[in-house]
């Protein structure tokens, strides 16, 4: 069965985006692209909500985004060639390909989902992730935590969520970013 990894880059105080928005400051830098394009080879299918796939939609329709840096570009290459799942009531057609779009999210059907997926699913924005923890389907979190404080904003984790986590690997970069992987236990 596949696993639905949530991961995210996110302040020391556990914001994905300050006050206004921004979340420039957890550009990853040349070698943490390098660490989650290695991790994203494993990602065959992405679940998002309507704002970020809109963000993330760049990659495949904006040309400058893979012109940054060859990390930048072969996130590009990796991200185009998955399955993209927009859980949006409003987003009326998709701008990428291999994207379909539901008008919820359907625990059962992300549930059977991982079971017959080939590859690792990856939840990504705040909001539609919340909906995977409250369902019990995350099985495993990543975190790039961005040497930042940022004061508030929008929370990486949803209020509410009580969850035992293993800690299964650790790394330091040299930008002062920290990743830690952790399986949650059920």
């Amino acid at each position: 069965m596949a696993k639905l990894i949530y991961a995210y880059l996110a302040s020391l105080d556990g914001y994905v985006a300050d006050e206004t928005g921004d979340f420039g400051w957890a550009y990853p830098g040349e070698e943490v692209m390098d660490f989650i394009n290695a991790a994203e080879r494993d990602v065959g299918t992405y679940l998002y909500g309507r704002t970020m796939y809109e963000m993330m939609a760049g990659w495949e329709t904006d040309p400058g985004y893979a012109a940054g840096s060859p990390g930048d570009a072969e996130f590009a290459r990796l991200w185009q060639a998955a399955d993209k799942i927009v859980f949006s009531r409003t987003l009326q057609e998709a701008s990428t390909r291999r994207t379909r779009i539901e008008r919820s999210f359907d625990a059962g059907s992300v549930r059977a989902l991982k079971e017959s997926a080939a590859k690792d699913l990856n939840v990504s924005g705040a909001t539609i992730a919340a909906e995977a923890w409250r369902a019990g389907l995350i099985d495993e979190c990543q975190v790039f935590v961005a040497p930042m404080l940022v004061g508030g904003g929008k929370p990486m984790f949803p209020d509410g969520i009580r969850q035992p986590l293993e800690l299964l690997e650790e790394r330091r970069f040299a930008n002062g970013m920290v990743f830690m992987r952790h399986r949650v236990l059920h």
